[in-house]
C-alpha cells in the first residue's frame, strides 16, 4: 500500500487506485485520474477539512481529529482494510502538500491495524 497524488500519471504498479478525498480533484477527468474506487466517506468530514485548510500548524490537531473520525467510521475503514489485504492498493489524494494530507494519516492508521 502506498499513497500518491491523483494528478500524477497512473502506473501499472499502483494496483487498485482508491481516491480518499471527499471532493473530486479540480480539472481532472475520470479517465485521466484512473481512479478505480472513490471512497469519499473515508475522507475527513467537511467541517474538519475546512477547519484544517492545509495549514501545517494545525497538522497535529487535524491528525488527532481525523483519527477520531476514522474510529467512528468502522464500515468504510473495514472495506478499505479488506481491499488492502486482498490486493495492491494506492491511496490517491489531491492536496499539493505531500507531507500534510489525509492519505498520509490513513496510510499510517491502516498500517497499525
Amino acid at each position: 500500500m502506498k499513497i500518491k497524488r491523483v494528478y500524477e500519471q497512473p502506473d501499472k504498479e499502483d494496483g487498485t487506485r482508491i481516491l480518499v478525498d471527499r471532493l473530486w480533484p479540480r480539472g481532472l477527468t475520470k479517465e485521466k485520474a484512473g481512479v478505480d474506487l472513490w471512497l469519499k466517506d473515508i475522507a475527513p468530514s467537511t467541517e474538519l477539512r475546512k477547519w484544517f485548510g492545509h495549514e501545517p500548524a494545525k497538522w497535529d490537531d487535524f491528525t488527532k481529529r481525523y483519527l477520531a473520525e476514522l474510529k467512528e467510521n468502522k464500515k468504510t475503514v473495514s472495506l478499505l482494510k479488506e481491499k488492502t489485504e486482498q490486493e495492491n492498493v494506492t491511496l490517491l489524494y489531491g492536496a499539493k502538500d505531500q507531507e500534510h494530507n489525509e492519505a498520509l494519516v490513513l496510510l499510517n492508521y491502516l498500517a497499525k491495524k
